[in-house]
């Protein structure tokens, strides 16, 4: 790591662990940069595991940010420079640093609505599945990329077997997972979901049809593992020790089975096959306006914490579709974000700490980890966590319109974003064809979200507020203690 490698990493640490103030004690080892510290609770530590030159964190009696054996020495120097050499620059990024931090507190309080806790809890539901989803999304495009070349039929057939595999128990995982978050036991939510995808329900009639399985999917398996729980809770609270261990287990198999396949899989299989069809229509008929709309609003709806919402969505069009169509929208949010970025680094020439975050944070804003620029750079400037917003809607409504044109870009799974949904993208003409498409609408975000920032994003008052010339450093006492 050069130099000024060292020293941006350093100055992007100092504010991301509650500043100066907040460090009693500065060591390092071989690997680690220990920081004794005087409240650990100010530590941004999402921000911090996102910096590119942090490997990691250990929280012990010290908070350790694992850096390498080539940089943590170097780091550790710069750090203790910056300690002993305070300037007016960093004490400005400190603010903002500090300002974000309050906006995430506010925004948390504001979220802990019923409606958004249970969102929340819907969300740790689907989030532990998601490696799965993005490994077996890779392995199903390499598959799908060997069939359309007509090469190795035999190693394509054996790919599509492995990521079929996952996806055709999903509802199960499903079921584990919700049994597991609301209280229940998850082995009991699995076998109750199980149900929807077993074969032997096609001789099952419902409503006046026979049941395919599948039907209803992740919904249905959601739905009926919360039945499970239910019943399980009302099973142990009204009977006996002796009987709990037979009875328990047997009747809430047997109730949220029953509700499963005589009620919840006709009408999640409704709502899911709405779903599909909605989002389809979506984008054949309103592409342009619903790519606006959707990348333009996504930052704030994660900053409110309603796009825990779409997980289920997305993860139904996947099981029904193979795709989700709105993920590669969505993800025009952080092309905005930095394309913003690029113009506060411009903008704010004689920041150099703020500059110093953006060279940090953008590496990972480009891979889709949105949240250092969010919360570090954009929301607490205010004015360009709008215009970055503008920037998500252009990319939007880039890939929107070519959905409403017939060429719609898909995501195999859900997760990654930025540059690192490129192997994850599909389309009805082919991978290269997606891929350009999306490809498109990120250079729009990057464009828009910059320009916008750039001619829009400061007002006089604020330019002068972030961008004025640091002073020189003023002494130190000579009876400062020592840190």
């Amino acid at each position: 790591m050069s130099d000024e490698k060292n020293r941006a990493t350093a100055e992007a640490i100092l504010p991301l662990v509650g500043g100066a103030a907040n460090i009693r004690s500065v060591a390092h080892c071989m690997t680690r940069l220990r920081l004794g510290l005087i409240d650990p609770s100010l530590v941004d530590r999402q921000a911090l595991r996102a910096l590119p030159q942090v490997l990691g964190t250990v929280e012990d009696d010290t908070y350790q940010i694992v850096l390498g054996p080539a940089a943590v020495a170097a780091v550790t120097e710069r750090l203790l420079r910056l300690l002993d050499d305070p300037d007016e620059d960093l004490v400005r990024t400190e603010d903002l640093a500090e300002r974000g931090a309050r906006i995430r507190q506010e925004a948390r309080a504001r979220n802990a609505t019923p409606v958004k806790l249970a969102l929340r809890r819907v969300a740790n539901v689907f989030v532990p599945l998601i490696p799965a989803l993005i490994g077996c999304g890779i392995v199903a495009g390499l598959a799908g990329a060997l069939t359309n070349l007509h090469w190795a039929p035999g190693l394509a057939t054996a790919l599509t077997a492995l990521s079929s595999g996952f996806m055709s128990l999903l509802a199960v995982f499903v079921g584990y997972n919700t049994a597991k978050e609301f209280g229940g036991t998850p082995v009991l939510g699995g076998a109750v979901a199980s149900v929807i995808v077993y074969a032997g329900v096609a001789k099952v009639e419902a409503f006046g049809h026979h049941l395919t399985p599948g039907q209803g999917g992740v919904i249905g398996a959601l739905g009926a593992a919360l039945v499970a729980v239910h019943v399980e809770r009302w099973s142990r609270r009204l009977l006996p020790a002796a009987l709990d261990v037979l009875v328990t287990p047997t009747l809430t198999v047997l109730v949220g089975g029953l509700v499963a396949l005589f009620g919840l899989m006709y009408a999640a299989g409704q709502a899911s096959t709405a779903i599909g069809h909605g989002a389809t229509w979506l984008l054949a008929h309103g592409g342009l306006l619903a790519g606006l709309v959707l990348g333009g609003l996504f930052l704030p709806l994660v900053t409110l914490g309603l796009h825990q919402a779409l997980i289920p969505i997305h993860t139904t069009l996947i099981e029904q579709q193979h795709s989700t169509v709105l993920l590669p929208i969505l993800a025009m949010a952080g092309a905005g974000q930095v394309g913003c970025a690029a113009a506060v680094y411009l903008r704010l020439r004689h920041n150099a700490a703020l500059r110093a975050t953006i060279r940090s944070a953008l590496p990972a804003g480009l891979l889709g980890i949105g949240e250092p620029l969010v919360y570090g750079v954009t929301l607490p400037l205010g004015r360009p966590f709008v215009t970055a917003c503008v920037g998500g809607a252009a990319g939007g409504a880039f890939v929107g319109v070519f959905g409403q044109l017939g060429d719609a870009v898909g995501s195999t799974a859900i997760g990654p974003s930025g540059w690192a949904l490129f192997p994850l993208l599909t389309g009805p003409h082919g991978v290269v064809a997606g891929a350009a498409v999306y490809g498109g609408g990120l250079v729009t975000g990057y464009v828009v979200g910059f320009l916008a920032t750039y001619f829009f994003g400061f007002t006089r008052a604020a330019l002068a507020e972030h961008n004025t010339p640091a002073p020189a450093p003023a002494p130190v006492p000579e009876d400062r203690p020592a840190s």
